[in-house]
């Protein structure tokens, strides 16, 4: 036995507590063992396969948009990007500063510059910066350092790409928008996907950073039909991202299909034209930007196709192709009055003034409340008893004519070539002694629901505001007051609480045109694939119809006799005979048409901040709605100046100059010119 002072001498309680030790870590080590391949050992199996396999996403070409003759409104060309590829550089640092160096005299980017990192693509940063970020993420892909260079530049670079390991010229597609401002406000424009919306897109198969998806007008609301499906492929990596190669079968890209619209680019860039020169005119004159807004829209009246249609302002979408400037949304922001990012045609309302007078008119006619012949006297005011509810004794308050002296005696026919107020107010709301009770705001609003105002209309665009046909609940909830017999007054001529997109205008005149058949507007024809083979054709679709005697759930609850919507057309006819409002400014020489004129009288924060709020003077929109040719309409107009006066005199021109090119453009076709 071991003398216990011996050096060689060790306590077996020591020995002891080192084999526990060393079995109680080989314990561990075979638990965690027995835990990773036997417990788990198929999730970790499929984390080193997700590591090792990577999907990538082959991008779609998405589909171009024709207008309906085939000229080319959006299309795809390339942009050149150059990248450097981190892992592929040279070792020699002298070498890199010198790819560096050759980069940035060829492209204009610096060689190094520091600002916080960014989306690819966005300025601001240095070539050196652009590496780093990418050589620390992942070293085995491709940075962009230099985005859309010119293509003689991506020429130079591509054959010096010898010289220059790591770097390449990734070629993309991007959209090319042939027509610009011209038709920005319908086409609209594509933006990256956003954190918001990203979840959604990648169970799409969108790449978040790379694709981009529609964030307006058609891009948007036929992003499904345009983008198309990308295509991916199974490839393996290494540990720094390097592509080993690649696994299984290649599913490649659907491409997206291509639209062919409604829209004649030669009409609505006169369209333009027309509502530019005028507007600018009025703001030249007014010596101010009196008139920020204006909308010019044309529709065949027995399909619904929009032919053309004009948002002033607008933006030029091209801007937006490549990436958002942040200096030039914020710009289109910052112009609260025009609002340039926004369709004006549908997604604005305003009091549309006297072209909402047919609606009462029509209602009138066909409930009886006055027979076609039957004359009431117009001596330019009246005076009621404004009443709050029935027995309300109310207070007189006088309610004016355009025409001072009035327009003495007047029947439903002359009352809309006239626009007659006062013969609006006293069948609208009655008048005593001689029109009891009148139609009525309950009456008025049925009438004015079936002929497309008070709800969207369902255009194949964004955004579209549905109006405000008001009742008597709708003031009682959002204004606090009961209904009085002045808003009735004012709502029989399209003032008040009354308001309508340019579209609904249009579209009421219409539908007063093919004789009463209420059609929903769109603006894409037909959906083609890339050979140009037809998929699906937009057909004209009847949202209902108020003169064949039928009523089903979808439809208003009226039936409007043939014979009012007949003399309601003669009195549109009549608006542009040498009596009629608009003859001097609306009226065609060759071709006989139909339409309104309208005034409508506004008070927004401008104008209160103006002082020009002054009952009685209020400033006024400018409307004119008309069609053509009357006895067999192929085209119907509407003209929308924002502040622009009266409506014959500035809206009026606007039109006759669309109907005459249509009508122009209609003769050359049929000749076979160009």
């Amino acid at each position: 036995m071991s003398d216990k002072t011996s050096p060689e001498y060790t306590d077996p309680w020591r020995l002891r507590a080192t084999y526990i030790v060393m079995i109680l870590l080989a314990g561990i080590f075979i638990f965690r063992l027995y835990y990773i391949q036997i417990l788990h050992g198929a999730q970790y199996q499929a984390r080193a396969e997700d590591n090792r396999l990577t999907e990538v996403k082959i991008p779609a070409p998405r589909g171009v948009i024709y207008d309906r003759n085939d000229y080319l409104l959006v299309r795809n060309i390339p942009t050149f990007n150059i990248t450097i590829t981190p892992a592929l550089l040279p070792d020699s640092d002298a070498e890199i500063q010198s790819i560096y160096r050759r980069l940035s005299e060829l492209t204009g980017v610096p060689v190094s510059k520091e600002a916080p990192p960014a989306a690819r693509c966005i300025p601001g940063r240095g070539i050196k910066q652009f590496v780093e970020e990418g050589d620390s993420l992942a070293p085995y892909e491709a940075w962009p350092v230099a985005c859309d260079v010119n293509e003689v530049t991506a020429r130079i670079i591509r054959e010096a790409k010898e010289d220059m390991p790591g770097v390449n010229v990734e070629i993309l597609p991007v959209r090319d928008y042939t027509t610009g401002i011209l038709t920005a406000s319908f086409i609209g424009y594509l933006g990256p996907i956003s954190e918001l919306n990203k979840e959604y897109y990648e169970t799409l198969g969108f790449v978040a950073g790379r694709d981009k998806v529609g964030y307006s007008g058609i891009e948007y609301e036929y992003q499904e039909t345009l983008a198309g499906r990308n295509g991916s492929k199974l490839v393996e990596v290494d540990v720094a991202g390097k592509i080993l190669h690649t696994i299984g079968d290649v599913i490649q890209p659907l491409p997206g299909y291509n639209l062919r619209l409604t829209i004649d680019t030669r009409l609505q860039t006169a369209a333009a034209t027309a509502l530019q020169k005028r507007m600018d005119f009025i703001n030249r004159y007014a010596g101010e930007r009196r008139t920020p807004i204006g909308v010019v829209i044309a529709m065949n009246p027995s399909t619904g196709e929009i032919l053309a249609m004009v948002s002033e302002p607008s933006y030029e979408n091209n801007r937006m192709a490549r990436f958002i400037p942040a200096d030039y949304y914020s710009q289109l922001v910052a112009d609260e009055r025009g609002k340039p990012l926004i369709n004006h045609s549908i997604q604005l309302v305003f009091p549309p003034g006297s072209t909402f007078k047919l609606a009462t008119g029509i209602g009138s006619l066909n409930e009886d409340v006055i027979s076609p012949n039957r004359t009431l006297h117009c001596t330019g005011t009246i005076t009621v008893a404004n009443r709050y509810f029935p027995n309300d004794p109310g207070k007189a308050k006088d309610f004016f004519c355009w025409k001072d002296e009035g327009h003495g005696n007047v029947n439903y026919i002359h009352a809309i070539a006239w626009s007659c107020n006062t013969y609006f107010y006293k069948i609208g709301g009655g008048f005593e002694g001689e029109i009891e009770p009148g139609l009525g705001i309950d009456r008025i609003g049925t009438y004015a629901l079936a002929l497309g105002y008070g709800n969207p209309l369902g255009i194949d665009l964004p955004g579209e505001n549905g109006g405000l046909v008001p009742t008597r609940d709708w003031k009682r909830r959002t204004q606090g007051e009961n209904w009085s017999t002045g808003d009735t007054y004012n709502a029989s001529t399209g003032q008040g609480y009354v308001l309508a997109t340019p579209l609904q205008v249009l579209t009421s005149a219409a539908t007063i045109a093919n004789g009463g058949s209420v059609m929903q507007p769109h603006i894409v024809q037909e959906i083609l694939d890339g050979e140009g083979n037809l998929i699906e054709t937009i057909k004209p679709k009847v949202l209902w119809n108020l003169t064949d005697g039928e009523i089903t759930p979808d439809t208003p609850d009226i039936n409007i006799e043939p014979w009012v919507m007949q003399l309601t057309q003669e009195g549109m006819h009549m608006v542009t005979l040498p009596s009629g409002t608009a003859y001097e400014y609306g009226n065609l020489e060759n071709i006989s048409s139909a339409g309104k004129t309208g005034t409508g009288e506004f008070c927004d924060t401008v104008a209160r901040e103006k002082g020009l709020c002054v009952p009685g003077n209020w400033p006024t929109h400018s409307w004119y709605v008309a069609y053509a040719p009357y006895d067999n309409p192929e085209i119907a107009v509407v003209a929308f100046v924002y502040n622009g006066g009266e409506g014959a005199v500035t809206a009026g021109p606007i039109v006759r100059q669309v109907l005459e090119t249509y009508f122009t453009l209609k003769g050359i076709d049929a000749a076979g010119q160009p």
